[in-house]
């Protein structure tokens, strides 16, 4: 019986500061990117998929076309250690992936579907049983590795990354999470770029 290669790839659609932050200092329930030394991190790294959506929207349509997520327990949201309250997520009942996300954690529990088609599941084994069960649901999509940045740079470690989109804005951070920290060298293949009036757009082929 022949036997159908496997068409999606692994990918990462990521958010930067020009120093590589992908989040700030002082990260909190109230301000989930953290402090950036003026009107919050989220919003001014953020604010190029909504300030000019019309400009930026073939970027976010891919960002949102994969067929499964995963992401780490810290962008999933604020609280730590076992879940010893209600949580679903920062983004409302009806999350904007409309996909299965796998969820990094240490700490079982449950599937939480929601609205939308969005169903979170909980992954205490790790980063390549995540990306097993990612890759199971998304068939013969992709797989996006939606971050934060610590959980970008694990698959980046591991080499399960294919395709690496920034999206670089054109400010600094000074500190915070960074992308790539304690990543060996990488070969990159630059595969398309593109500059709007808020961000710049690169997609690279990860080579090694």
């Amino acid at each position: 019986m022949a036997v159908t290669a496997r068409t999606g790839k692994v990918i990462c659609d990521i958010t930067i500061s020009a120093d590589g932050c992908s989040a700030g200092l002082g990260q909190t329930e109230e301000r989930p990117f953290g402090d950036d030394g003026g009107e919050g991190t989220g919003e001014r790294l953020h604010a190029w998929m909504f300030d000019d959506p019309d400009g930026n929207r073939a970027e976010a349509e891919r960002m949102a076309a994969a067929e499964a997520f995963i992401m780490g327990r810290n962008m999933f949201g604020p609280v730590r250690g076992a879940w010893d309250r209600p949580w679903n997520g920062w983004w409302g009942d009806r999350p904007p992936f409309h996909a299965p996300v796998f969820v990094l954690t240490h700490h079982a529990r449950e599937p939480q579907p929601m609205d939308g088609g969005t169903t979170f599941h909980f992954v205490t084994d790790g980063i390549e049983s995540a990306l097993a069960q990612a890759r199971a649901a998304a068939g013969d999509g992709d797989v996006a590795i939606q971050g934060g940045a610590s959980t970008v740079n694990q698959y980046l470690a591991a080499g399960l990354i294919e395709e690496l989109r920034l999206h670089i804005v054109p400010l600094t951070l000074g500190a915070g999470t960074r992308l790539f920290e304690g990543v060996p060298p990488l070969t990159l293949e630059q595969v398309t770029s593109r500059a709007a009036a808020s961000v710049t757009h690169l997609t690279y082929r990860v080579v090694t």
